[in-house]
């Protein structure tokens, strides 16, 4: 598991589950035999980010004020994504729905849903905002993680700040906290080079 979990924080769900054997030691058949999906395989490395996935979802519910559960989920499932590429792809990938993976990250979902719900009651977050919602902004950020790489490592934060203030219900309230500091041009440049494939000096 040590092998699945480290090749898929450090590339991403889509190693040559070869790769992954060869790593560990193993026959690709032995890996099969054990694992027969990758879905499988991605369950059992990810026990443990799973488990901060649920968790992050569980605190955020249990916060008094909805919205300020509601916005540190945010932060959370986003620095999920930014620590750990496997996990960045975990968030955001179709599993089938037979798959351990799948089974966990619905009951957390349903949560969400309540989440919203008490939030919007609340009068905090924007009544037309669904769960949906926060799949294309991990989507997004997934993005950003992608073309900033460790150009500028931190710009997901920025990034996350200014989505959670297109959440509210109140867009002339005040914002929650200063917005994190914008990346500079020169990682900018470096991110988008990372991206088109062109050398940076």
């Amino acid at each position: 598991m040590a092998a699945a979990a480290e090749l898929f924080a450090e590339r991403g769900l889509s190693v040559p589950l070869e790769e992954i054997a060869d790593r560990a030691g193993v026959g690709v058949a032995t890996l099969y035999r054990r694992f027969p999906t990758r879905a499988d395989l991605a369950a059992a490395a990810f026990e443990r980010s799973i488990t901060r996935y649920t968790e992050a979802v569980d605190r955020a519910l249990a916060n008094p004020r909805p919205w300020e559960g509601f916005r540190a989920l945010v932060f959370d499932l986003c620095e999920l994504q930014a620590n750990d590429a496997g996990m960045r792809d975990l968030l955001t990938t179709a599993f089938p729905t037979s798959s351990a993976i799948e089974d966990r990250t619905d009951e957390a979902v349903e949560k969400v849903k309540v989440l919203i719900t008490l939030a919007q009651a609340q009068g905090s977050l924007r009544p037309d905002v669904v769960v949906a919602d926060l799949v294309v902004l991990l989507l997004a950020n997934a993005g950003v993680l992608k073309a900033t790489g460790n150009a500028a490592p931190d710009a997901w934060r920025r990034f996350a700040a200014l989505m959670v203030d297109g959440f509210r219900a109140q867009p002339d309230a005040q914002p929650d906290a200063p917005l994190p500091p914008a990346p500079h041009e020169q990682q900018l440049r470096r991110s988008i080079a990372l991206l088109t494939g062109e050398r940076y000096p």
